[in-house]
Parts: structure tokens; C-alpha cells; sequence
């Protein structure tokens, strides 16, 4: 004899009703949740009375409330689950609104003014809209959604040239959104950043890419070839390349922070923008030579034009004194420090400097040194085997 076939089950649900016998013949209900441990909640003045006439419309009108809540209470979990609080009107946020604010805030805590790290922010919401627009809510943001966020930006291309961004630049969007994500949890957003439920080999890597710097010799040529362009560009880059400071912190730095000490050394006091460190540096004389005519109190330093103009700017220069490296501001920076290190300046002091937060980050700089005499080694070898 063929055994029936069972109708399909219904799908089981996260949350259970359930029914607790009372002394008076009536039964209280209750939800039960597993959740590592099961969790009751009980609900108030809702009973199933005894079964009578009398009571079969009561009871009915009773489970209509019941599902009803029921249906809701699982609503909710499915939400939490996708990283969605249960407070409606807070999920549906805008998300590219939201971003503009943690910018200004960036802004505003960085001194005001474009070149601060603000601008990823902005630039972040500029892909976030070329990939869904302008009217996407933190509710709609569930794995999927930063899945196929990141295939965006891995097609994506550059208005300017037309190549795909590099995945250090991808790998720097998603790090952001990352942020981002973390404080809408802090603000009671969404209750999870569902980012980190993407595994990590689907996610852009961050590629360690060889660090750019200019020789004392390079930096000569630089100095003696002429730069008509902007003359306070040629200055600034050179005197950073004698001091190291960031170019965000040179663009903010006025003459009232340049001062003289009883030594006769000057010194610029400052609070490094990236790591809130206060510093007070002394000025080489080397790079005393590049500051400008000076000016008023709480006029700045530098006027110095947003970093991208100034990069294209920097490679012409680069061209013009013979030099074919990959000419940016931050290489001013890297040279000052492999300067340093090439003359053997304590690890700690460049580090000081540099106003790193730890001294493992200057290390990277002294690497670059050993591989230097390591290559040049290598040359000298190949020099004598030649000439042997």
C-alpha cells in the first residue's frame, strides 16, 4: 500500500506562539525565540478563555490581535537580521545625506578648507550615486547591495582618463563605507555593518606599492629648474621636502605658528591634522631658504592650490628638471624622511618628525634605504664581473 504524501509544512518561524495552561481553565499566550537560550515574552491581558459558545467570538477576536503582533515581532527580527533596527523611521535615513554630514564633521574637525580627508567622503557619495542614484536608504543597504557595490567600483572608470581605478583606491572606498556603516551602529541606525559578513577575497586588497622619493641630488635639479607656473607651489613643495610636513597640515600652518626660538631656530607649532599629535619642529635652515615674503599674523604660509591641480602641475615641473619619477606632493614628505635615514638619524627622531603615531610606520621608510644599498650592491657586483 502506497503511504499519502504529507502536504508541505509550513516554514518555520523564528518566533513561536505558544499557550500556558491556567488554574481558571483559561490559557495565557506567549512568543518563544531561540537565540543561543529561549527567550518568552508573555502578552498582557491576552487569554484564550475556556471553550464555549459564549467565547468562540472573544477567542477569535484574541488571535487576530495575537498574529497580528506576531506578525510584526517577526517583521522586526527579520530586519535586525539584515542589520536593520526596528525603529522604521531611522532605517529609512538617506544614506548619501548621511555621508555628507560625517564629511562636514571631517571637515569642520580638520580646520575647514578642501584638502582634508572630507573629500573621500564626497567622493565616495559620487560613486555610491553613479551606482543606485540619490534616494537609497540605509534599508536597502544589506550584503547584497555592498556586493554588488564593490563590482561597481571594480568597472567603474576615471572621467579623466578612462581607466578602472586602482584596487588600492577601491580598497580605500570600501574601507570608508566601512566607516561609515560602524557609525550609523553608533547612531542606532542599523544594528550590524554588513560589510563584514562579505568574505575577505571578495573585497578589494590594499597593494603595497613602492614608495616614490627624490634624492638630495634630484631635489637640486628641482630647485634650479624654473617652475613659472606657480612660483608658491615650487616654494612650498621644497620647503616640505626639507621639513616633511604633510601638505594638509602646510596648507593650514600661519606665519603667528612660525616662531623664533632663544637659540635663534625657528620653529613651527602645529597639531598634526592626521593624528591630533601637537608638534613643535625646529626648521632647518635648508628650509628656511623656501618660505615666502612674510605676511600678516594669521595669514597663512602657503597659498596653496586643491592637491589634484597642484599633482599636474608638480609632474610638468618634474619634466622640465629632467627627473621621470611619478611626481607628487606626499613624495616630498617621502624624501625628507629617506634623507634622514640615509644619514643615519635615529629611527625615533625622523619618526618625531614625521609625527607618526608609531614608529613601526617610519620603518617602512628605512626599508626602502636598505633595498636602496641593497640594489646598489647588486650593481657594484655587476659593475666588477663585467670588468673583472
Amino acid at each position: 500500500m502506497n503511504k499519502v504524501k504529507k502536504g508541505k509544512t509550513e516554514a518555520k518561524q523564528p518566533i513561536k506562539i505558544r499557550y500556558k495552561k491556567l488554574a481558571s481553565g483559561s490559557k495565557s499566550i506567549y512568543f518563544a525565540h531561540w537565540n543561543g537560550k529561549w527567550q518568552y515574552e508573555f502578552l498582557k491581558d491576552l487569554y484564550i478563555l475556556p471553550e464555549t459558545a459564549a467565547n468562540k467570538e472573544k477567542n477569535e477576536e484574541t488571535m487576530r490581535k495575537v498574529r497580528a503582533i506576531h506578525g510584526k515581532k517577526v517583521w522586526e527580527l527579520e530586519n535586525q537580521t539584515h542589520g536593520f533596527t526596528n525603529k522604521s523611521s531611522l532605517s529609512k535615513v538617506n544614506l548619501l545625506e548621511y555621508i555628507y554630514k560625517l564629511a562636514d564633521k571631517k571637515r569642520a574637525n580638520a580646520g575647514g578648507g578642501k584638502q582634508t580627508t572630507a573629500e573621500t567622503y564626497f567622493s565616495l557619495a559620487k560613486h555610491i550615486t553613479s551606482y543606485c542614484g540619490t534616494k537609497t536608504t540605509f534599508k536597502h543597504v544589506d550584503k547584497r547591495w555592498c556586493e554588488e557595490f564593490i563590482e561597481h567600483l571594480k568597472v567603474v572608470k576615471k572621467r579623466n582618463n578612462g581607466q578602472s581605478l586602482h584596487e588600492n583606491t577601491q580598497f580605500g572606498y570600501v574601507r570608508n563605507f566601512g566607516h561609515v556603516l560602524n557609525c550609523a551602529i553608533l547612531d542606532e541606525i542599523i544594528t550590524i555593518n554588513p560589510l563584514k559578513h562579505i568574505k575577505p577575497e571578495n573585497k578589494p586588497k590594499k597593494r603595497k606599492t613602492e614608495i616614490s622619493y627624490l634624492t638630495f641630488e634630484e631635489i637640486q635639479k628641482l630647485d634650479a629648474a624654473d617652475f613659472p607656473l606657480n612660483k608658491e607651489i615650487k616654494q612650498a613643495f621644497l620647503f616640505s621636502s626639507f621639513l616633511g610636513i604633510r601638505g594638509a597640515d602646510l596648507r593650514r600652518i600661519t606665519w603667528q605658528q612660525i616662531q623664533k626660538g632663544d637659540n635663534e631656530v625657528y620653529f613651527i607649532r602645529y597639531v598634526a591634522g592626521k593624528t591630533k599629535k601637537p608638534a613643535n619642529l625646529p626648521i632647518p635652515t635648508k628650509a628656511l631658504k623656501y618660505l615666502p615674503e612674510r605676511g600678516k599674523y594669521n595669514e597663512a604660509v602657503f597659498k596653496i592650490p586643491d592637491r589634484s591641480y597642484c599633482n599636474k602641475l608638480l609632474k610638468f615641473w618634474a619634466a622640465s628638471a629632467g627627473i621621470h619619477k611619478n611626481l607628487h606632493w606626499h613624495v616630498s614628505r617621502h624624501s625628507f624622511a629617506t634623507m634622514l635615514l640615509s644619514k643615519e638619524v635615529p629611527l625615533t627622531s625622523v619618526s618625531e618628525f614625521l609625527q607618526h603615531s608609531e614608529v613601526r610606520t617610519t620603518q617602512t621608510y628605512a626599508k626602502v634605504i636598505n633595498q636602496a644599498l641593497i640594489d646598489a650592491a647588486k650593481k657594484m657586483d655587476s659593475y666588477f664581473d663585467e670588468n673583472g
